[in-house]
């Protein structure tokens, strides 16, 4: 049985758009590729911002709750190597 992956975290609370964006953005380049960066918002607007966030830069946004008022994203952090395509000859 495998552990689930470590999380560092990252509390915005109470910050209004976009720097809970920009928070992250800072915080998942000091991460290692594949790493997770859970972070705690109220801004509304977070939400359709991380969603865009991620589908721009490639990080994948694996979960997302509310409790109450805080907003919980789970982001995990993609890797700094493209994928080449196999060679053929």
């Amino acid at each position: 049985m495998t552990s689930p992956p470590s999380e560092t975290l990252l509390d915005v609370r109470g910050l209004a758009c976009p720097l809970p964006v920009l928070r992250a953005h800072r915080s998942l380049k000091s991460m290692q590729a594949g790493a997770r960066l859970r972070v705690l918002a109220t801004d509304r607007a977070s939400v359709a911002d991380f969603q865009s966030f991620c589908r721009e830069t490639g990080h994948a946004l694996v979960a997302f709750s509310e409790d109450g008022e805080t907003l919980s994203f789970v982001i995990r952090r993609k890797s700094d190597t493209a994928v080449s395509p196999p060679v053929t000859e």
